[in-house]
């Protein structure tokens, strides 16, 4: 009796239908109201700004340290030379210039291969091994006693260093929705014009240590790459590898930071990077967008004049005619209003949503700064232009890194777009380093 009754039930389409229409609403009812959390989560606007506010407090800090270091440890040697390095190395000709050419060669290689095995190694313990390595490295360079120990010097530096910017970049787009970020990566990248200011000054005061053996510029390496260390190793205790391993917020927030991520993508990525698993797949389509090939081209016309500025502007405020000190604490003031135009031009793009306006400025104050130091023969207006320069240049840079961020998803795919950017924008040091020559300098000096 009770089986006719389970056979009849079975076999009537109505009582079929009416199941699974029943079983398909329960359905479309837990959707809409995962869906309706996960909205209402992301769009309370209180809630974002809360948890990014915890998130810069116990983030940026750590990443504008390690950028500022970086920037030191790699443009130090621009102090370095007008304090005694070229001489008792003998960096004639243009040993110098390729010294500094060395550092890219790995810079460049190990982009993309770092970025895609950051999440494999903890981004929180990749990124602060890497500063720990270069940190070791550049406190080594104070030791180099030939031409051929500096060439080693720098290509260990740039092996350590070269997986940094990207690992950032990277790093930020796990915590940070699309138009959150570029304000955030000028938060950090401010760092870099700062170095300048910041570097000078300690430079100045490193250079005046004088010991047997050691003939002041030594110690720039010395002391500034065990500062380098010391920090590498702490920031390791507390960056998270992404916000599922932040300690200093809940475990709804966690929820929350992952659902708006996987919003902001609109449903390209699963807002959690461990989740995502690599593939060529990814790899593929990274290097065949069009964003990524304009933007990357954009950077490597961005960065050629950052580096040759960083690098030379010690040697190019000397040959105006001022002793060495003082060519090291005019670096000052020009960084400093560097610092300044980042952060305005990263906090306007992020509140009007728009990078490439705020670049074409940037570039046209740049062009007007290199206007007055080729046109003009007075030290004062050549040095009012190395103003216009640093203002213009700086800000460029994370405008276009945080342009093709915002333009690409997932992980994978923003992990291989980010460091072949980053990777093309690079070999723009080997124009960059080669820019002012020794035998220009005598020409500029004689103007």
């Amino acid at each position: 009796m009770n089986e006719n009754l389970l056979t009849q039930e079975a076999n009537d389409p109505v009582k079929v239908m009416l199941d699974s229409k029943d079983e398909d609403y329960d359905k479309a009812k837990h959707l809409e109201k995962v869906q309706s959390t996960v909205t209402d989560i992301a769009a309370d606007s209180r809630a974002e700004r809360y948890l990014n506010r915890k998130f810069d407090r116990h983030i940026l800090p750590w990443l504008f340290i390690l950028w500022l270091l970086a920037f030191i440890d790699r443009s130090n040697i621009g102090n370095a030379r007008i304090d005694g390095l070229a001489a008792d190395l003998a960096l004639d000709g243009n040993k110098f210039n390729v010294a500094l050419a060395v550092f890219y060669v790995p810079y460049i290689c190990v982009d993309i291969p770092s970025n895609l095995v950051l999440k494999y190694f903890k981004a929180g313990f990749y990124i602060p091994f890497l500063v720990t390595v270069w940190g070791i490295v550049s406190l080594c360079t104070g030791l180099v006693k030939t031409y051929e120990g500096l060439l080693l010097a720098r290509f260990f530096l740039g092996l350590a260093e070269g997986g940094l910017l990207g690992g950032i970049i990277i790093y930020l787009a796990m915590f940070y929705r699309r138009h959150d970020m570029l304000y955030r990566i000028g938060l950090f990248y401010c760092a870099a014009p700062l170095s300048g200011a910041f570097g000078g000054l300690l430079a100045t005061g490193l250079a005046e240590i004088k010991t047997s053996g050691y003939n002041g510029w030594p110690f720039i390496f010395f002391i500034e790459g065990a500062i380098t260390v010391v920090v590498g190793v702490i920031s390791s205790f507390f960056l998270p590898h992404d916000p599922t391993h932040a300690r200093f917020i809940s475990d709804e927030e966690k929820a929350q930071a992952i659902a708006r991520l996987k919003l902001d993508s609109q449903g390209s990525s699963s807002g959690n990077a461990n989740s995502e698993k690599f593939s060529w797949h990814w790899v593929r389509i990274a290097l065949l967008n069009w964003n990524t090939l304009l933007l990357s081209l954009d950077f490597f016309a961005i960065i050629t004049p950052i580096y040759s500025f960083s690098l030379f502007l010690p040697t190019i405020i000397r040959t105006l005619g001022y002793s060495s000190v003082k060519a090291q604490l005019m670096t000052v003031p020009p960084n400093f209003l560097a610092f300044l135009t980042v952060l305005l031009a990263a906090h306007f793009s992020d509140k009007f949503k728009v990078r490439g306006p705020f670049m074409l400025i940037g570039c046209t104050v740049a062009i007007g700064g290199y206007t007055m130091l080729i046109a003009s023969s007075m030290p004062g207006v050549q040095y009012g232009g190395t103003f216009l320069v640093a203002a213009g240049v700086f800000p460029s840079s994370p405008l276009v890194m945080g342009w093709l961020s915002n333009n690409v998803a997932p992980h994978y795919v923003r992990a291989t777009a980010t460091g072949f950017q980053i990777g093309v924008a690079n070999m723009a040091a080997f124009i960059a380093t080669f820019t002012y020559l020794q035998a220009d300098a005598c020409v500029f000096c004689s103007q």
